[in-house]
């Protein structure tokens, strides 16, 4: 199991269209990814409403956790996404 802290750069936050190309890019990996605000409130990151019900804004911390079988290669691309403002212009 990997566990990172990751902040939320682009301009909207999570919104519709982030969401869910979150969810498209964790759908393509077997193992378990799960995103949250907190420990308590981990959401499965394959799900668009689950990421949506977080309504991480900008600057949000979230907790990403991926387990099981190409867990670095999902925590890699995931936080990668997050980082490029999921590729969406400002």
């Amino acid at each position: 199991m990997i566990v990172e802290r990751v902040a939320i750069v682009n301009k909207l936050g999570i919104h519709a269209r982030s969401a869910s190309k979150l969810v498209a890019l964790a759908k393509t990996f077997p193992c378990q990814v799960k995103i949250g605000l907190t420990e308590d409130d981990l959401q499965n990151a394959k799900s668009i409403m689950g990421v949506l019900k977080l309504a991480a804004q900008r600057g949000a911390q979230v907790l990403l956790q991926t387990d099981g079988e190409e867990e670095d290669a999902a925590m890699c691309a995931i936080t990668q996404l997050i980082a490029s403002k999921f590729e969406e212009p400002e």
